[in-house]
């Protein structure tokens, strides 16, 4: 009613020619509020450049076991995304060779787990003494064809791709329970004891016969996968097997020697374990002679406790290290491909494991993974991009990509092989220096709704280029001179002299 009057007064006065009055006149809206900022100066040490950094990838393994018996058309789409200049840039693959259940075993291992083994059973063989490496008959060539795949497109993509072959269990006839997914307890080793030199004649044929079908070099072999662990049980749903750190040792050396044994350049990369605290476990397990046929250190980041003692322990043994494996959703987040929940705590992860373990590449876990509830695991944000895994091929395969896909970008198309890693006070932030020293990027992550202007002092570079990932932007440029990371954003700043 009281605006009614208001509007009456206006038009009257209008109308009469009345001036109209500060008391007739609609109070001025209130200046918008200034949005909550704080300014950080950065410093970055260029001087004091540190680890070179080799690349990005992903492992191969269940994700490849299914995606690489798609059309044509939807595989390859898939390895331009993730490996094509235009997509993520990747240059690693690890290939997991299969261990293979029993051809009489029930499907239980989740999709795409069940990645086939190089062995064939001859009919009528029983019992498990049955293999013999030597006899061309009971090798398979044609097996695992959907993820040999992968290393063909690779390959036909990269310039210099780098290459690991990796195991989680020795095929069934090796292990103690007969199956690939553990031993009847998660404590107990599940390969037989004894079988080293067998299992390690088996994991270096394989890679031998790969890298000559397949115009590849396997640069590293991987033999034992999160050995140390407790959870890996017969009635676990993918490959998976127990190795005490003695038998690890035992493991090394037999995979070490079955290696040099058929010529092969190829050197052993370990332990591969779950997290750091056990791999310092592992470590000390180890004996001298062990730890020298090592040619590479391998951590997953499933945990971010002692990190720096496995920094420590690659610097002070002089052996190459990689994050070898991890991924995540964030806890309750519900899947989304536009949500930046789990994008945010991904990158913050992934600058972590930079500050603190330095290391010389990042591999993703599963690149691809499937839809939420088609694994009983609804609201899971795993994965860059997801698909229904579980839908029979040839059918037409939709491809999600996520803002999680894009955060990696921020990330993997900037920080590029050859590049050194470069201290950076700032505890969201990573930097990098090219080769020549001309380009310097750093890549922030602002989880908060507070904007940081930062700034960088002294160091003789100016900003060329902003991207950005947040929840309206994919990896994409945006303009500025100044060096702005917005709310809820990764926000990635090449730099040049």
């Amino acid at each position: 009613m009281a605006e009614q009057r208001w509007m009456m007064g206006m038009v009257a006065a209008l109308l009469w020619g009345a001036p109209v009055t500060p008391a007739m006149a609609q109070p001025a809206p209130p200046p918008p509020a200034e949005p909550a900022k704080v300014a950080i100066t950065l410093r970055v040490a260029t001087d004091r450049p540190g680890t070179t950094f080799e690349g990005w990838g992903t492992a191969l393994a269940w994700f490849a076991n299914v995606t690489g018996g798609y059309p044509a058309e939807t595989r390859e789409r898939l390895a331009d995304l993730f490996y094509g200049r235009d997509g993520l840039g990747w240059t690693i693959a690890r290939y997991n060779i299969g261990g293979g259940n029993a051809a009489d075993t029930p499907p239980y291992l989740r999709t795409g787990a069940a990645v086939p083994g190089f062995w064939r059973k001859p009919a009528g063989a029983t019992g498990s003494d049955w293999w013999r490496a030597d006899d061309p008959a009971m090798w398979d060539w044609s097996a695992d064809a959907r993820q040999r795949w992968w290393l063909d497109a690779i390959r036909d993509r990269v310039r210099q791709p780098i290459f690991e072959a990796f195991s989680n269990s020795p095929p069934w006839f090796m292990t103690v329970s007969g199956r690939v997914s553990g031993a009847t307890k998660g404590t107990d080793d599940n390969l037989r004891p004894g079988a080293e030199p067998e299992f390690a004649t088996y994991l270096a044929r394989v890679v031998d016969e790969l890298q000559r079908r397949h115009r590849i070099t396997f640069r590293t072999l991987s033999p034992v996968n999160e050995p140390n662990t407790d959870y890996w049980f017969a009635a676990n749903t993918q490959e998976g097997a127990h190795w005490s750190p003695a038998r690890q040792g035992m493991m090394i050396d037999a995979a070490d020697a079955a290696l040099k044994a058929r010529g092969l350049k190829t050197v052993i990369a370990a332990p591969d374990e779950t997290n750091s605290t056990l791999f310092v476990q592992d470590w000390a397990g180890w004996t001298a002679s062990t730890r020298a046929r090592v040619g590479q250190l391998n951590v997953h980041s499933y945990g971010n406790l002692h990190q720096t003692a496995v920094r420590d322990i690659a610097r002070a043994a002089d052996i190459r290290l990689w994050m070898s494996e991890h991924d995540m959703s964030a806890d309750k987040d519900v899947e989304s491909f536009e949500s930046m929940t789990t994008p945010l705590a991904f990158a913050e992860h992934l600058v972590g494991d930079f500050r603190r373990l330095e290391p010389a590449a990042w591999v993703f876990w599963q690149a691809v993974e499937t839809l939420s509830g088609r694994n009983g695991k609804p609201g899971s944000n795993w994965g860059l991009i997801k698909m229904d895994l579980t839908a029979p091929a040839p059918g037409p395969q939709s491809i999600h990509i996520t803002r999680k896909y894009w955060a990696m970008a921020n990330f993997s198309r900037y920080v590029r092989p050859g590049y050194r890693l470069v201290p950076i006070d700032d505890i969201d932030s990573i930097a990098a220096l090219s080769p020549d020293g001309a380009t310097l990027v750093v890549v922030h992550v602002n989880a908060g709704p507070v904007r940081r202007d930062l700034s960088l002092t002294g160091i003789g570079y100016r900003l060329a280029d902003t991207v950005v990932t947040d929840a309206t932007h994919d990896a994409a440029p945006v303009a500025g001179r100044t060096m702005v990371a917005q709310p809820r954003s990764i926000t990635t700043f090449v730099l040049r002299r």
